[in-house]
C-alpha cells in the first residue's frame, strides 16, 4: 500500500481543477516520479484521464477522485505529502517526497533505474575529483544506455579510457542484461576538459 498523504486542503484544490477539466468525469490524479533515485528526481501530479492508467499503477479512492500511483515510483514516493496552502495569491500546492532522490533499487527494479543507480553512486564520485559526471540519456529498447557526460568530462581527452575501462566495465559487469553503452556527448567543446 502507498504511503503518500494528500491533505484534505490539497484534494479540494485539486477536486477543483479536475472539475475545470472539459469531461471532467472519471479524470483522477496520477503522480510520479521523474528520474527516480538521481539528483534530478521531480515529483509530479498529472491528470489522469479514464483509459490512461497503467496496469502495475497503485489506486487509492480519495473523497472526490482517484489517485493513481504509478508502480515504478512507488518506493521514492514513500512518506510523501501533498499539500495546499491558500494565500492572497492565491495559494501554493506543495509536494515533498524525501525518498525521490534517495537511490533505491531492488531485483526487481526497471534496468533504467539500476543504471542511474550504479551512475549516481559508483561512478560519478570518481568523475566528481575531476570536477566531471555522467548521465543516462535514455534506455534503448535493445538495452543500450545512451550516456551524457558533462562538467570536466565534456571534451576531455581521457573520455574514451574513462568511457570504456571506468564506466562500461562498473555497468556491463553489474547488469549483465545490459547490451552496451553509447556516449552522445559533443567532445569538441572543450571549455571546461580536465585534460
Amino acid at each position: 500500500m502507498v504511503n503518500v498523504q494528500i491533505t484534505e486542503s490539497a484534494q479540494q484544490y485539486l477536486k477543483e481543477l479536475l472539475d475545470k477539466q472539459k469531461d471532467s468525469e472519471g479524470v483522477g490524479i496520477r503522480m510520479f516520479v521523474a528520474s527516480p533515485g538521481t539528483p534530478q528526481a521531480e515529483t509530479c501530479i498529472a491528470y489522469c484521464r479514464p483509459g490512461e492508467e497503467k496496469e502495475d499503477d497503485e489506486v487509492v479512492e480519495l473523497t472526490s477522485f482517484k489517485a493513481y500511483f504509478e508502480g515504478r515510483s512507488l518506493p521514492y514516493l514513500e512518506d510523501a505529502t501533498v499539500d495546499y496552502s491558500p494565500d492572497r495569491m492565491g495559494g501554493q500546492l506543495t509536494i515533498r517526497a524525501p525518498n525521490a532522490k534517495m537511490p533505491t533499487i531492488t531485483d526487481d527494479s526497471p534496468l533504467e533505474d539500476k543504471v542511474n543507480y550504479i551512475l549516481y553512486n559508483e561512478v560519478n564520485p570518481g568523475l566528481a575529483s575531476h570536477g566531471g559526471n555522467v548521465s543516462l540519456v535514455e534506455l534503448t529498447d535493445d538495452n543500450y544506455a545512451i550516456l551524457r557526460f558533462g562538467g570536466g568530462c565534456q571534451g576531455c581527452g581521457a573520455v574514451e579510457v574513462t568511457l570504456k575501462n571506468g564506466v562500461e566495465t562498473a555497468l556491463m559487469d553489474k547488469l549483465p542484461e545490459l547490451k552496451g553503452i553509447k556516449d552522445v556527448t559533443d567532445h569538441t567543446d572543450r571549455t571546461n576538459a580536465y585534460i
